[in-house]
């Protein structure tokens, strides 16, 4: 049974809101790790509908290819290679993520087991 928006939206706060500091996760990781129920591009909408009061680390998801986020989120994408910079994220000379150094691999399944 395919999870609602709302449900969906939730899990995906609740696996992010995992990633340790000076790690990272692709939008495509998050969606695998919940089933592959959805596109990596409805992570993505799920992550800039976040509700600032939840405090989740967003500026540690990522595209697969380890660049910052385009546009207005977290300030630019200078702000955002701050933020994980400061947190000890690997940066390899031409500006993307050193994804082999700081990519996190979650157990989702102590997240969200199989329902019966």
């Amino acid at each position: 049974m395919r999870p609602n928006k709302g449900q969906f939206f939730n899990r995906v706060y609740t696996l992010v809101a995992t990633i340790p500091p000076g790690k990272v996760m692709t939008y495509g990781q998050i969606a695998l790790c919940l089933g592959g129920v959805c596109s990596p591009k409805i992570v993505g909408f799920a992550m800039s509908s976040a509700p600032d009061h939840l405090g989740l680390p967003c500026h540690r998801v990522v595209n697969k290819a380890g660049k910052m986020a385009g546009g207005h989120h977290f300030g630019g994408a200078a702000r955002q290679r701050e933020l994980l910079e400061s947190e000890g994220v690997f940066f390899k000379p031409d500006g993307r993520i050193d994804m082999a150094a700081s990519l996190f691999y979650p157990d989702a399944a102590l997240f969200f087991p199989e329902e019966s």
